[in-house]
This record gives C-alpha cells, structure tokens and sequence, in this order.
C-alpha cells in the first residue's frame, strides 16, 4: 500500500471525507448486493425494448435475406458496416485506458478502468453481430476460419482484408476479455466473501480460489502488465486493419494511406466519447462522485480534444492530396461530399467531430458535466456520420456514371441500428449489477497518496508553500463532491 503523499497541487483521485477501504468497498458494492433501483429498472426496461427490436429486425433480416435492407447493387455497403466500423471504434478505449495507461503509470485511470473494459467487450459483440448478419448465411460464418471442413481442401482468401479482420478483432476480443475478467478477480473475491448461499458458491467460483495472499498479488499485477503488453499494439493494429477493408480497394475516396492513423485516432475519440457519455450517468446513479471526479471528466475531455484534432487535421489532409493529386475522380469524390445529394451527412461530420469539440478549449466546458455529457454525444453521432460519409459517399458514385445509385436506408436498417444500441446498453446495465463498475482493488491504493483527506492531512502538516496550498484550496471548486467548508479553518 503506498504510504507517500503526492504533491498538493495535483488534484485529488478520490474526494469526500473519511474515505476508508470499508467505505469503498461498500460504496462500490451498494449496486450489486442491493436490489435495484428505479433507475436502473427505467433503463434497463428501455435498453431490453431495443434488444428485443434488434432479435426482431436481425431475424427479419435471416428469413427474407439482406434485400429487406436498403442496399443496392452500387451501394453493397451502407448501415451495415457502417455501424461495424463505429462499433469497433467504441471499444477501443477500454484497452487503451486499461493497457497503455496502465503501462505509463496513470493513477486516474483505477476509478474508470472496469466499466470502459465491459464496454469494449459489449461493443465488439456489437460489431460482430453485423458481420454475420450481412453475411446471409450466418452458420457459414465458420468457414472465415483456417480449420478444416467437410468441403475439403477449402481455405479463406488470405490476400483480403475482411479475413484480416475476422483474425484481428477476434484477437482483439479474446485478449480484451481476459484483461477485463483478470482485473475482476479481487473484486469477485470481495463479493464472494460477503455474501452467503448460492450467491457465495456463483462468486467463489467466478474467482477462481483468489485468497489475497501477497504471491497472488504479485502474479496478479504481473499477468496484468504482460495482458497489458498484448494490448497495446492491438488498439493501433485493429482499427489499422478495419481501415484496410478501404485503403486496399482502388474506389476514389477510399485508395489511401493515411486511412490506418485516421481511423485509430477516430476510433479513440469516438471511444472516450461513449466512455463520458456512460461514466456521468453512472456515477450519478450509483454514487459514485467521490470516485470519478472532476479530474477524470476533465482529463478525458482533453484527450477527446487531441484525438478530435487529430481526426480534423486528417480531414483536412485528406482534402489537400485530393486537390495534389490532380486526379479529377478522387477530387470529384470529396467536392460530392458537401455538393452532392449528401451533403447534409458531410456537414454534420465535419460539424459534430471538428468544430463541436473544439469548444473544449476552454475550462469551463471541460469540467462541466451537463456540456461534457452532451458533447459526448454529439461526438458519437457526428462519428457515426463520418463512417457513413465514407462508405456511402464514395460507393453511390464511383468511375461509371451508369452506375451510380442513391442508398436509403429501409425501417429493417433502423432497427437493426437501434437494436444494437439496446443490446449494448442492456449488457452494459447487467454488468454494474453483477460486477463492481469501479476497480476497488486499485482504487484502494490511492487512498493514503491520491485521496482528498490525505491532501488535507499534508496541508494540516504546514511544511508546503503557502502558494501551492492557496492554489489546491481554489482547485476544489471543481469538484462537485466536495464541501468547502472544511476547509475554511485549515
């Protein structure tokens, strides 16, 4: 357990007073060992309705086939894998909150870690339920695996990028899996014994016989950076790969090499977008405040804003080698996405993804949580528009004017959409009522160094410049957990 106190002018990782590990056990437990609330029963009434929606729409899909769809013969990609490849981004900030934080020593990521890690396994389901619907025939999706078969000597093409695909966010998957069930091990040991009856035989096998010695510790954290070792080439390879299904086709729009960064940086940004848009309601719902502050919000802001500009300058690079290039079929394909018949979609791309977040420049958007929680949103939508841009824009017109063709979408497209939502957010609301939402083991290290007490501890001492300690007294005003008045006779 760390017995340091960092410097005082770093804003604290737990607020609230008298914060001891009981109190942290038992606040982050409060969701699971207790009935649930009306909340949670609104949202979860809500979220089952979408999934029933989807179980509908997909088994539409799989009797009359994907022509219950709007695609066309010039169009053969449209919401489909459009939503795949916004699903797929979404979870990419779990692993990389998880991973490369873990690895670069983060303290601010131990309150958020657990829930984006579920959201990375619930939005990869997501994506994959797209795939095998498309496909038609979803009981050959097994052949899309190198394994042999009553066909023969019949192999996957290894030359296309949809095989990369299958291999690398089924790795992506698997690992991300483990990393998440690994982290929950300490946790589900916690639960397993507080609890009694059958609740206790699920948790203690769910455990796997964790006893808390310190040579369980130690495997524990280092399994912990070799998964976290694993993962962090994951989040730059699989998004690279997704953005190959594109780049290695010959389709203006598409032909280009600046797709695999592009979409690794969309890919975080639309992720930490849903990871705001999940945490703010949750900490307000559970209560967790003194858990997830202010300086989780902000910092999660600040990297919405890097990767959002990063996303812009690659839209603003991708004009520039349009216009370079000199050739007029790449030109025409951009000069279509904001005079064409969808100019309303490049519109809200560029609007939601690039001149939205730029508002988070400033402080006080960033820390505050009604705006923070809008603009994540809006991020999401505006990502979602970008796939869409990018798939329908340069597919309806391509070199052969006699093939061009308007996509719209059908009530089956919809639903299907929606659908997936539903199904995600109602994995997402049986997770915090199953599993902690907050990773109390390492929650618990912050408590002597991070915490709110033990910066009031190091000002009480009064061997700290008078400067820093006025600055961390005007610093508390952000966080919406805290009470000032204790303060006043420090």
């Amino acid at each position: 357990m760390a017995s340091h106190n960092e410097s005082i002018i770093r804003e604290p990782l737990i607020t609230g007073k008298d914060i001891t590990y009981a109190k942290i056990t038992n606040d982050v437990l409060h969701p699971v060992e207790n009935m649930p609330t009306k909340a949670w029963w609104i949202g979860f009434t809500v979220a089952s309705l979408g999934a029933c929606l989807w179980v509908f729409a997909v088994s539409y899909t799989f009797w009359y086939g994907i022509g219950s769809w709007g695609l066309n013969k010039t169009v053969g990609w449209a919401w489909d894998i459009t939503g795949f490849v916004w699903w797929v981004g979404i979870g990419h900030a779990g692993t990389l909150i998880s991973a490369i934080l873990l690895m670069f020593r983060q303290n601010w990521r131990n309150s958020i870690n657990r829930s984006a890690e579920a959201m990375t396994i619930f939005a990869v389901i997501c994506a994959a339920t797209y795939i095998v619907a498309h496909m038609g025939r979803p009981w050959m999706a097994v052949y899309s695996l190198p394994l042999p078969n009553q066909y023969g000597s019949l192999w996957v093409n290894f030359n296309s990028p949809l095989i990369w695909d299958v291999f690398a966010i089924s790795t992506y998957f698997s690992v991300s899996l483990v990393f998440w069930y690994t982290g929950l091990l300490p946790d589900l040991a916690t639960i397993r014994d507080r609890a009694t009856g059958i609740r206790r035989k699920i948790y203690s096998v769910c455990s796997f016989g964790w006893t808390g010695s310190v040579k369980t510790w130690q495997r524990f954290e280092t399994v912990s950076l070799i998964l976290a070792g694993i993962s962090t080439p994951l989040v730059l390879s699989v998004h690279t790969i997704v953005s190959m299904d594109f780049a290695t086709s010959l389709e203006p729009g598409w032909h280009t090499t600046i797709f695999p960064p592009y979409f690794v940086a969309g890919a975080i940004f639309s992720g930490f977008a849903m990871v705001q848009t999940l945490l703010l309601i949750t900490r307000k719902v559970l209560g967790l405040e003194n858990y997830i502050t202010m300086f989780h919000i902000e910092s999660m802001n600040k990297i919405i804003l890097l990767t959002g500009s990063i996303v812009g300058v690659a839209y603003m690079t991708e004009f520039f080698i349009a216009y370079y290039s000199g050739g007029e079929y790449e030109q025409y394909t951009f000069l279509n996405r904001f005079t064409g018949p969808y100019w309303w979609a490049g519109c809200m791309m560029y609007g939601c993804n690039v001149l939205m977040t730029q508002m988070m420049w400033f402080k006080k958007v960033r820390t505050n949580i009604p705006i923070s929680w809008v603009l994540s949103i809006v991020v999401n939508i505006g990502m979602w528009f970008e796939r869409f841009v990018i798939i329908v824009t340069s597919l309806h017109r391509d070199f052969i004017p006699s093939s061009w063709a308007m996509f719209y979408p059908t009530w089956i497209d919809l639903s299907v959409f929606i659908g997936s939502i539903g199904v995600f957010f109602t994995l997402f609301l049986l997770f915090i009522r199953v599993f902690p939402s907050i990773a109390m083991g390492e929650v618990k290290l912050l408590v002597k160094s991070s915490s709110e007490q033990a910066k009031k501890k190091l000002l009480d001492s009064g061997h700290i410049d008078p400067s820093h300690a006025e600055f961390y007294k005007e610093a508390l005003t952000k966080f919406d957990s805290v009470e000032l008045s204790d303060y006043e006779k420090v």
